[in-house]
């Protein structure tokens, strides 16, 4: 193709976005809305995901011994959690160790209220702390330990304890949002695409007699097929883009008012850069290429050329 019948498709196609005005901008606010409402529950998903994954890094199993287990029975204990394939380190606390951190958490009042205890009149049990190579399979080394129990006759493991009741109801949320904005996202994709179809079925209707002329002297399919696929692309474009603007406007005020709280609690929100090669470039593209098949199907249906 030549590069000056290029031209003139693209010129063709930004003439008929002029033509149908209100259709146009329509359908160009159909793909923002959608586009927009995939941006909101892509935002809330990529967030939710990076406030999952900085809490899956601070997941690990608290094993906690019986108060009179002996130091030769710990390390036996310590070696089988060790010899479990999915666990990456084994931390030995002793109950002193555990007593000061104790002390610690408690803060100046907590550690007043503590001044009676000591190495020789210490309450808390011997433990470990075992962390994974896979967050994701805590669950699974907490049940490998509890076995490890069950087959000691002196029980020396007191309790197992984790923390990934938090992690798990995090990816329940994720899942969750991503569901109902596939649904809610696919029902407006459907109509943007209607309202790019009608559109395109609008203009081929009103140059019906200009493009019976073209055929007579001699031009190809392509030829006048070509700029009603630019006026999808070019629909679908300038709306997802309007939808990017918005969004990348206003998650940046959103972070931007809200860092010195959310940074109180240590949580951090997905960065600019993240979001704009993610969010941005999939959804200046998902509506091109909206705009494009919606383009396609009007000119397969109402086109006959």
């Amino acid at each position: 193709m030549k590069f000056s019948t290029i031209l003139r498709h693209i010129r063709e196609g930004f003439k008929n976005v002029g033509r149908n005005g209100w259709m146009t901008f329509a359908s160009m606010s159909s793909i923002a809305v959608s586009l927009f409402i995939l941006g909101v529950f892509m935002l809330l998903t990529m967030n939710i995901n990076k406030l999952a994954d900085q809490l899956d890094s601070q997941v690990q199993i608290n094993v906690y011994l019986q108060t009179d287990t002996t130091e030769a029975k710990a390390e036996e204990i310590e070696r089988q959690i060790k010899r479990i394939p999915e666990v990456k380190t084994v931390t030995f606390v002793s109950k002193a160790e555990g007593l000061e951190r104790f002390r610690d958490s408690m803060g100046e009042e907590g550690r007043a209220a503590l001044d009676g205890y000591d190495e020789e009149n210490n309450p808390l049990p011997d433990s470990f702390e075992v962390e994974a190579f896979d967050p994701q399979q805590i669950s699974y080394i907490a049940k490998q330990i509890e076995a490890i129990n069950l087959t000691d006759p002196e029980k020396a493991i007191e309790r197992v304890k984790y923390g990934k009741d938090t992690i798990e109801k995090l990816f329940s949320i994720t899942n969750a949002v991503r569901n109902i904005g596939i649904v809610i996202v696919l029902g407006l994709t459907v109509m943007a695409m209607f309202l790019i179809s009608t559109t395109i079925k609008m203009t081929i209707i009103a140059r019906r007699r200009e493009i019976s002329i073209m055929k007579l002297v001699g031009a190809t399919n392509s030829f006048i097929r070509w700029p009603f696929f630019i006026e999808g692309a070019i629909i679908g474009f300038f709306g997802s883009l309007l939808s990017a603007a918005i969004l990348m406007f206003g998650y940046s005020q959103l972070v931007e008012s809200t860092s010195a709280t959310i940074g109180l609690y240590m949580i951090q929100f997905a960065t600019m850069d993240e979001v704009f090669s993610s969010v941005g470039g999939a959804i200046v593209g998902l509506g091109t290429l909206l705009g494009i098949f919606g383009s396609t199907i009007s000119v397969r249906r109402y086109l006959r050329v």
